[in-house]
């Protein structure tokens, strides 16, 4: 397979503030039409929330509406639960016997509708996209946030967590199948916003090694089906975590956090020369978005890559190796500033590239 040279390639992340999956599927195409990705609809319920969308089909799995939050019941024998589910799963993932197909896996549109609203306009406007960007939470981040009855971490249980980050496989594979036809390439982000808590008292006993295990089944799930698998924290984090459990993209928010990457840049480095790359989150997703302009985001990008090159990294590869995304999601802005975020994002996207002599 040809390598990977996004050279400023602009997507999106994943969550937009609005009800209609048709106006998230408007607004991912109209804005980044190269690289589109499916809608995220929080605000349209409460199973479109970061902890809940993808839990759908797993084992002992409790959604409370009235509270609003999601369990995992450990109570009692789940013996025959786990069973069926590891049966489905190895009709699926087994390396010798396996089929390969995830559709045992499936996300309703009652937890994604921005998935099929995707799918069908793309199939109904023909031709393929050089690059479709799909999503699932992390293992990392679902474990840690989502409990079992007794409001313990659910990572804590071995036997769940496994069920979780094979679950988590599955449902990635499937999105790569339904969009592969759509697409020159297919991108899967695993997002993993609790990366960003890693090493904090809180989670004193999450042992690194684990997290890598955790992601890089994700990410060999992904690579299975030929995509490209990228880890998105929009928060500081140990960078090293996502290049070691083997992501060909590391997303992380440049604008908020851009002197942090360079901490880990001898496994940056590394990163870059076999072929990875860094999506750069260089687009603010909060209020400060209002004062930005393609000149002032280009201004800070620059210098971002400069502070990396000067730890001895070829900034033509930097640039080379190099996306654009919004620091994180738009889920939380008003419509007025998430456009702007997107308008931005593909704006600058095109500036850089034609700085750089990469064209589009």
């Amino acid at each position: 397979m040809d390598p990977f040279q996004p050279k400023f390639l602009a997507t999106g992340i994943g969550s937009v503030p609005f009800i209609e999956a048709e106006r998230g599927v408007d607004f991912a195409l109209g804005h980044l039409p190269d690289a589109p990705f499916w809608p995220q609809l929080p605000q349209r319920d409460l199973t479109e929330h970061l902890e809940i969308q993808f839990t759908e089909g797993m084992p002992r799995v409790v959604i409370d509406r009235d509270k609003g939050r999601v369990h995992f019941d450990t109570a009692g024998d789940y013996s025959e639960d786990f069973a069926a589910f590891y049966e489905t799963y190895l009709a699926a993932m087994d390396p010798e016997s396996g089929s390969g197909d995830c559709s045992a896996a499936a996300i309703s549109p009652a937890y994604a509708a921005g998935i099929d609203a995707l799918e069908n306009r793309l199939s109904r406007s023909g031709g393929r996209r050089p690059f479709v960007k799909v999503q699932v939470t992390g293992p990392c981040s679902l474990a840690l946030t989502v409990t079992d009855e007794n409001k313990r971490a659910i990572y804590y249980n071995d036997e769940f967590r496994d069920v979780i980050v094979k679950a988590l496989a599955m449902k990635c594979r499937w999105q790569i199948q339904k969009f592969r036809r759509h697409a020159g390439r297919v991108i899967c982000f695993i997002d993993e916003p609790i990366l960003a808590a890693f090493g904090s008292s809180t989670y004193v006993a999450v042992r690194r090694e684990d997290m890598v295990a955790l992601l890089a089944e994700v990410v060999d799930a992904a690579h299975a089906d030929g995509a490209l698998a990228g880890i998105h924290c929009c928060g500081n984090t140990e960078w090293s975590i996502p290049i070691d459990a083997g992501a060909d993209i590391v997303n992380f928010d440049a604008f908020g956090f851009g002197d942090t990457i360079v901490m880990y840049a001898g496994a940056v480095k590394a990163h870059l020369e076999r072929g990875g790359c860094l999506a750069w989150g260089i687009v603010p997703t909060s209020t400060a978005i209002r004062e930005q302009t393609v000149d002032s985001l280009a201004a800070n990008f620059e210098a971002a890559m400069d502070r990396l090159a000067a730890k001895g990294i070829d900034k033509r590869l930097i640039a080379e190796q190099a996306l654009l995304t919004p620091a994180c999601g738009v889920g939380t802005l008003s419509p007025a500033d998430a456009d702007k975020v997107l308008t931005l994002t593909a704006a600058l996207s095109r500036a850089m590239r034609s700085k750089y002599g990469f064209g589009g």
